[in-house]
């Protein structure tokens, strides 16, 4: 018998806990009869009789069936696009390619100067003076 009292006990806890989780995460649009802080003290007070009065008059049902925990507090989030994250969104992929896309371009361009330079200085006979911009070598 002591296991019974137990065991009941438990779902008692068990159930005053899911009540106290689903009255301070309700909207409080969904909240009915009592202001929230009157409900989360019947709950803590009376937990089974409160718990109870939490899910049959304390919250507004739900207006379509439920499949399962939603991650949330309600409708109100499944309307939110869910936020993406960087490698997996396409336009910000599309934009680091591109800035990598420009940075290799001016540093290619760069390169080219140089190395028109170097071969600038290679082909004029020595003696010639450098030209503007030339920078001279060390």
């Amino acid at each position: 018998m002591a296991r019974l009292y137990v065991l009941l006990f438990l779902v008692q806890i068990v159930l005053a806990v899911c009540a106290l989780i689903s009255c301070l995460s309700a909207e409080e649009g969904q909240i009915r009869a009592l202001p929230r802080i009157a409900w989360v003290l019947i709950i803590l007070f009376f937990p089974l009789v409160g718990s109870i009065a939490w899910f049959v008059a304390g919250r507004e049902p739900s207006a379509g069936p439920r499949r399962g925990w939603s991650g949330g507090t309600g409708s109100a989030e499944r309307k939110r696009p869910r936020p993406v994250a960087p490698d997996d969104d396409p336009e910000f992929l599309r934009s680091v390619q591109d800035r990598a896309k420009q940075q290799d371009e001016e540093l290619f361009r760069r390169w080219e100067e140089d190395l028109r330079r170097r071969e600038d200085n290679l082909r004029r006979p020595d003696g010639e003076p450098p030209r503007e911009g030339d920078r001279p070598e060390v």
